[in-house]
């Protein structure tokens, strides 16, 4: 994956690329939004939290592909308060590789549940052989 940061704009706000470009020859997956739900259905009160477990779910869909965190190059983020965007940040910047994914971070007004806080979208992408 190769970054794309043009001169004539504002560098990005956090730790993310503006663009990324993908080689010829590249497989993509697409994995629906993760919400901070384990296994046994328990969601944790900390956004950080669940959005590990959101990077944790997202890992297991990967490892389907044979692909992991490190092959994301695109990112759709949810939250529901403007006080969740430090923990979610927290946990995308240990989650992902370099150089950072294109990502977008919006703020929602809530999710299929109240007690979920984040919800996490990627896309992701390896070489074809």
């Amino acid at each position: 994956m190769k970054p794309l940061a043009p001169s004539t704009i504002a560098k990005p706000f956090a730790r993310y690329s503006h663009g990324v470009e993908l080689p010829a020859g590249q497989r993509l997956v697409f994995c629906s939004g993760q919400l901070g739900v384990a296994p046994d259905g328990t969601v944790p009160e900390d956004v950080r939290a669940q959005a590990d477990l959101c990077f944790s779910n997202i890992a297991a869909i990967l490892g389907e592909a044979g692909m992991t965190l490190a092959d994301i190059v695109r990112i759709n983020a949810y939250v529901t308060d403007r006080a969740h965007m430090k923990g979610y940040m927290e946990s995308r910047d240990a989650h992902v590789g370099s150089p950072p994914p294109a990502s977008t971070l919006m703020i929602v007004s809530g999710f299929t549940l109240p007690a979920f806080k984040v919800e996490i979208e990627v896309v992701a992408a390896a070489s074809d052989g």
